[in-house]
């Protein structure tokens, strides 16, 4: 296949990447309708957002698996007509109950859509260095537009069309993306035939639940009791999936790839960015609707800076790993991020819009330099046919970070939101220079190349 076709199926793929970060965000400010009209109490309409965070995670490494097996092109655009009809079955749902559980059926669908992108993207590279790390700048830069832009999005459709509007909207989005892949996408090889490890995948799917169900219940409820039994139950049984792993014959997760300091590098590492820029997003909108009592549009609007530095750096992330090499870039974006957070941990309950631009600026910046930098050395670092399974690992851990950077950051607002703000900042920032010293000493995160 010509590298020429590169640039369509990077596009094909970041539909995928694009709806399923989309309906992370979109949702929530549909969240008081979706109350009004079910009559719902604010537990369900908590769960009416994390049931997606929570299937979306749990599934991932199981994802991976059925596109390497199943052929990542086939398994992509199966993944995004489940995801519309999903999609569909959430915006006729007639009950709160009805619509949790087809956020379930929608998060599981979205991840089949994640690890299948990304193997695309490998094959349809052929090894060429450059030319894979620009077009995940491509995928990386869709999912981070929908993040920012969801908010925006959603508030239109709620006050023009109904609630119901924010998951029809997925519809033509699934259609186009399955269309176009069709198109430009040859039909890409399967792992060949090996026994799927059901054993293996069920306890990952139980670990990453209670893990992410833990984290989002302790961030509601409070940290004793259930959600620390489920986190105690996830630890535990993330260990034994290890033990299994080793032992299995045909694993689900191919451990040896991760033995390697380039995957595991990229796994931490992504975790760590995760774990900071949701957790601070999620702190930074209460910071705008309570310290600074804005309206929840003008605090959505507030947000859309990030999506252009996002889509700058994500773009230009690609040539400057092959210039300079894949941990350069990396450790260079973690830590223009960690002086975004220092920057926004000035800010007070008498600051503005243009006191936040700097860190608005950095924070994403830094990010979309690292992580296209990060998915490529992975991608690099381990065989083709095990792509969907590394990157279905890798964004398994992202998922977990980030909603334990929501349940931790939160609780640290939850009592005064200027605090909190100021400790989850400073926090994200140390973390973030740990993580800048992991990715700096990876001796073998995949040095600058030539196109080939």
């Amino acid at each position: 296949m010509s590298k020429t076709r590169l640039p369509w199926i990077a596009a094909a793929a970041s539909f995928g990447f694009f709806v399923t970060q989309l309906d992370v965000t979109i949702v929530n400010v549909a969240l008081d309708a979706i109350g009004k009209a079910f009559d719902a109490p604010t537990a369900q309409l908590q769960w009416v957002v994390d049931a997606y965070i929570l299937a979306l995670a749990a599934m991932l490494l199981s994802a991976g698996a059925v596109a390497d097996r199943a052929g990542p092109r086939r398994a992509f655009v199966a993944g995004l007509l489940l995801f519309g009809v999903a999609s569909a079955a959430c915006g006729l749902a007639a009950s709160p109950l009805m619509l949790i559980l087809s956020r379930v059926a929608q998060g599981a669908a979205g991840a089949l859509l994640i690890p299948p992108s990304l193997a695309l993207i490998a094959h349809a590279a052929h090894g060429d260095d450059r030319k894979r790390a620009s077009a995940v700048g491509w995928w990386t830069a869709a999912g981070g537009v929908s993040i920012a832009a969801g908010p925006v999005l959603g508030g239109l459709l709620v006050e023009t069309l109904g609630w119901r509007w924010v998951f029809f909207v997925n519809l033509p989005v699934c259609l186009i993306g399955a269309v176009l892949t069709l198109l430009v996408a040859p039909p890409t090889p399967a792992k060949p035939k090996v026994p799927f490890d059901i054993p293996g995948q069920a306890m990952a799917v139980a670990a990453v639940s209670l893990l992410v169900g833990g984290l989002i219940e302790g961030g509601h409820r409070g940290w004793a009791g259930a959600p620390l039994m489920a986190l105690i139950a996830g630890v535990v049984l993330t260990g034994a999936f290890g033990l299994f792993e080793r032992r299995a014959e045909h694993p689900a997760m191919p451990l040896g790839a991760f033995r390697e300091r380039p995957a595991w590098t990229a796994v931490v590492v992504g975790s760590a960015l995760n774990f900071t820029y949701y957790g601070l997003i999620f702190v930074l909108g209460l910071f705008m609707l309570r310290a600074l009592r804005w309206s929840p549009s003008r605090a959505g609007l507030a947000f859309l800076p990030l999506t252009a530095t996002f889509i700058v750096s994500n773009l230009a992330s690609g040539g400057l790993v092959a210039r300079f090499g894949a941990r350069a870039v990396t450790t260079a974006g973690v830590l223009i991020a960690a002086c975004g957070y220092v920057l926004t941990a000035r800010l007070g309950a008498g600051s503005g819009l243009a006191e936040m631009l700097p860190g608005f600026a950095l924070i994403p910046g830094g990010m979309g330099l690292a992580i296209p930098a990060l998915t490529s050395g992975l991608l690099a670092s381990v065989d083709k046919h095990d792509a969907g399974a590394a990157s279905g690992a890798l964004n398994a851990c992202r998922q977990v970070g980030g909603a334990a950077g929501v349940a931790i950051f939160g609780a640290l607002a939850g009592r005064d939101v200027v605090s909190g703000l100021h400790a989850s900042a400073l926090s994200a920032a140390a973390l973030l220079v740990g993580a800048a010293f992991i990715s700096a000493g990876a001796p073998r995160f995949f040095r600058p190349t030539t196109a080939g």
